[in-house]
C-alpha cells in the first residue's frame, strides 16, 4: 500500500511540474499594470483616424458601408450558438454588416460574452451602445443604479456629474460599452412632461447647461463617446415620443433661450454625439405629415395599441427634418456622430416606414439608425435610395467615414474583445456605491414640512408606523424594502401596506383603516417615469384614492414622493412632502437616514411645483449633534 502511495505521489508530482494537474489557486486581483488602459475620447478623430477609415472604405462594397450606419437592439442572455436568437443577431452582422449593437436590460457576464462573440464575427469592430442615464445599473443587472439627473441637480453640485460620468464610462468600457446614451439634457419645464420628468437635470437652461458639459468630460475622458439628449429637446411636452409624436410649438428665439442651451454647452464641452429625438417643431418645420394607413402601419413595439396617440394632422419630426439636422451642425457648430432616437418608437412609426424613415434620416443629417423594428426592411430602404439616386453613395460614406474614425479613436481596431476577468475589479465596487450613496444624501429635499414631523425625534420610540406604499409597478411586494430596512434598522416599528393598479376596492379600505389607528403614516409615492406606459409619472387610483382619503381625515401623514416630484400638485392637502426623485437604493435610504434625523437635509428643489413652490424651495435641516 505504502508503495501504491508513493507512486501515485511521483506521478501528482509529474503531473504538476508539467502544468497538467492544475491546484485551485487563490483568485488574485489584476494588478493596475494589467487593466486596461482608456484614452479620452476626442469628438474630432485623429489624423490617423481618419487615414484608417478612409483606407477601409475603398475597400468595403456599398452593403458594407450602409450597414455600418445600423445598430439593433439586443436583451442579453445566455445564447446558445444554435439558438433562434443567436443565429438571427449573427446573420445581421454576416449578412447585413451592422456597425453596432444596443444593449438593454441584460446580466452582466452574458452580455459581455454575447457582445464578444458578435465582436468576433464582425469584420469590421461592432460600437456597442447602451442607456446608461443612471449608470451601469440601468442596463445591467446586479449593478449600481445612480440617482436620476434630477437628484443630482438637487444637490446643486456639478461635480456629483462629473464624478458619475467618469464612473459610468469607466464600467461602461469594462462591460465592452464604447457608447453611451447620456446625459439626458432636456429641460423639463412641463410639469405634464411624462417621460423627460426626474430623467432631466431640472427647468433651468443653465443650471442644466452646466451640468450636463460636467458629466460630458467626466464620461468622455474616461474614455467613452456621451450622447447629449433628445435634440432639440423633450422637456416641454406632455407626450411620450415612445406612444406618440409630441410638439413644442415655440420659435427659434425660444429654442435659442432654452432647450438649446444645454445642448451648445455639451457641444462646447466635447461631446462625441447628440441623439436627435422624434418631436414636431410646427414653427421650424411646417412639412405636413399624416398618419400611415392601417394596412401599411406595423404594430407598435414601445408601447401597445391602445397606448399610441395618434395626431391625424402633424409635422415633420425633427429626425426626418433636413431643417433640425442643419440647425445642428451649422448654427450649433457640432460636427460629432448624429444619431436617431429608436425608430421602433410610435412617435415615428405611426407616419412612416421603417424604409422611408431611414432614407428620410440620412437625408436629415444623422449618422447612425438605431433600432429599427426591422433590420432588413431599414438597410434595403437605404440601398434602393442609393440605387434610385435618391441618396447618393457619397452621402452614405460621410456617415460610415466618421463611425468608423469615432471606432479607431476608441481603440477598438486594436481591441475589440473585452475581458472579463476584470469585470469584477472594476464594476459596483465600494467607490460606485459610495458615490451614490453621497449624491443621494446630498438630493433629498424637504419641500413641506407643517406638522413637523421631519424629523421623527418628537415621535414615541414605540410608534405604530404604517408605510403606504403606492406603485405604479408591478413591484408591490419589494419596491419598498429598501426604505422600510433601514427604517427598521433604527428600531422603528414599520408595517407596510402596498396598492398599484391591481388592488381592490376591498383593499383599499383595509388600508385606510390600517392607516387611521397608527400613529403616523408614510406615504411612499412610487409614481416614476414608465416609458411607453399611459400611466407613467402618475398613481394608480386605487393609490390616489386612499391618499385622498386619509388627506380628507386630518391623519397624520408624511409624504415622500419616490418618482415624480410633481405629485403634491395632485394632493396640495399633504403637509409634510419630501422628494427623493427616484427609487433607487441609495435615494430610498438616503431619504430613511434623512426622516429619522441622522443626515442633514440640503436638497432644493431644481424645478417648481407651478402654483406652490418656485425652483430652489428646500427647508434645510441640520442633525443634532
Amino acid at each position: 500500500m505504502r508503495r501504491l502511495n508513493r507512486s501515485i505521489s511521483v506521478v501528482l508530482t509529474l503531473l504538476i511540474l508539467q502544468g497538467i494537474y492544475l491546484v485551485p489557486a487563490q483568485p488574485q486581483q489584476p494588478s493596475a499594470q494589467a487593466l486596461p488602459k482608456v484614452a479620452p475620447y476626442k469628438r474630432d478623430p485623429s489624423p490617423a483616424a481618419v487615414k484608417w477609415a478612409n483606407e477601409e472604405m475603398r475597400k468595403m462594397s456599398l452593403d458594407e458601408k450602409i450597414g455600418q450606419l445600423i445598430s439593433v437592439g439586443v436583451n442579453a442572455t445566455f445564447l446558445n450558438q444554435d439558438s433562434d436568437a443567436f443565429v438571427a443577431l449573427k446573420r445581421q452582422i454576416e449578412c447585413n454588416h451592422i456597425g453596432g449593437i444596443i444593449l438593454f436590460r441584460g446580466p452582466v457576464y452574458e452580455s459581455v460574452v454575447l457582445v464578444n462573440r458578435m465582436q468576433q464575427l464582425a469584420r469590421y469592430p461592432l460600437l456597442i451602445s447602451a442607456d446608461l442615464e443612471s449608470g451601469a445599473g440601468m442596463r445591467f443587472d446586479d449593478t449600481v443604479n445612480f440617482p436620476w439627473n434630477m437628484a443630482v441637480g438637487a444637490t446643486g453640485n456639478p461635480e456629483y456629474a462629473r464624478r458619475q460620468g467618469e464612473v459610468t464610462a469607466r464600467e461602461a468600457r469594462a462591460l465592452g460599452v464604447q457608447h453611451v446614451f447620456a446625459p439626458v439634457v432636456d429641460v423639463n419645464n412641463n410639469a405634464a412632461n411624462p417621460v423627460i420628468n426626474v430623467r432631466s437635470y431640472g427647468e433651468d437652461p443653465a443650471d442644466v447647461a452646466r451640468f450636463a458639459a460636467a458629466f460630458t468630460q467626466g464620461a468622455q475622458g474616461a474614455g467613452v463617446i456621451a450622447t447629449a439628449k433628445h435634440f432639440p429637446g423633450h422637456g416641454d411636452t406632455a407626450t411620450d415620443s415612445h406612444r406618440g409624436l409630441p410638439e413644442i410649438n415655440v420659435g427659434r428665439e425660444r429654442l435659442n433661450a432654452v432647450e438649446f442651451v444645454p445642448f451648445q454647452a455639451a457641444v462646447d464641452a466635447g461631446v462625441g454625439a447628440v441623439m436627435v429625438g422624434h418631436i414636431a417643431l410646427p414653427q421650424i418645420d411646417a412639412t405636413a405629415i399624416r398618419p400611415l394607413p392601417k394596412a401599411v402601419k406595423t404594430k407598435p413595439s414601445d408601447t401597445d395599441e391602445a397606448g399610441e396617440i395618434v395626431d391625424e394632422k402633424s409635422t415633420m419630426p425633427a429626425t426626418m427634418s433636413p431643417v433640425m439636422g442643419g440647425i445642428l451642425r451649422k448654427d450649433l457648430k457640432f460636427s460629432g456622430l448624429i444619431v436617431t432616437d429608436a425608430l421602433s418608437m410610435s412617435g415615428l412609426t405611426i407616419y412612416f416606414t421603417q424604409d422611408e424613415a431611414a432614407v428620410r434620416a440620412l437625408e436629415a443629417g444623422a449618422d447612425m439608425l438605431l433600432k429599427p423594428l426591422d433590420a432588413d426592411v431599414a438597410f434595403k430602404g437605404v440601398f434602393n435610395a442609393v440605387k434610385s439616386g435618391r441618396l447618393t453613395e457619397k452621402r452614405v460614406e460621410e456617415s460610415t467615414g466618421k463611425i468608423l474614425a469615432a471606432k479607431y479613436g476608441l481603440g477598438l481596431v486594436s481591441q475589440r474583445i473585452t475581458p472579463l476577468d476584470t469585470i469584477d475589479h472594476l464594476v459596483a465596487g465600494k467607490d460606485v456605491l459610495t458615490l451614490a450613496s453621497e449624491i443621494a444624501e446630498h438630493a433629498v429635499t424637504l419641500v413641506r414640512n407643517d406638522d413637523k414631523l421631519v424629523p421623527l425625534a418628537s415621535l414615541k420610540p414605540d410608534a405604530r408606523i404604517l408605510n403606504l406604499a403606492i406603485t405604479n409597478g408591478d413591484d408591490r411586494l419589494w419596491i419598498a424594502n429598501s426604505f422600510v430596512s433601514t427604517l427598521a434598522r433604527s428600531g422603528r416599528k414599520v408595517e407596510t401596506v402596498a396598492l398599484d393598479d391591481r388592488s381592490t376596492e376591498q383593499e383599499v379600505q383595509k388600508a385606510i383603516e390600517q392607516a387611521k389607528s397608527a400613529d403616523l403614516v408614510i406615504a411612499s409615492l412610487y409614481g416614476r417615469v414608465r416609458t411607453g406606459q399611459a400611466r407613467s409619472v402618475g398613481l394608480p387610483e386605487a393609490g390616489a384614492r386612499a391618499l385622498s382619503s386619509l388627506i380628507a381625515s386630518r391623519t397624520p401623514m408624511l409624504g415622500i414622493s419616490f418618482g415624480n416630484p410633481y405629485l403634491l400638485q395632485s394632493f396640495p392637502g399633504l403637509r409634510t412632502y419630501l422628494v427623493a426623485y427616484g427609487d433607487m437604493p441609495s435615494l430610498q435610504q438616503a431619504t430613511a437616514r434623512a426622516v429619522l434625523g441622522e443626515i442633514d437635509i440640503v436638497g432644493r428643489l431644481p424645478i417648481s411645483l407651478p402654483g406652490l413652490y418656485p425652483k430652489g424651495t428646500g427647508i434645510q435641516l441640520k442633525t443634532q449633534k
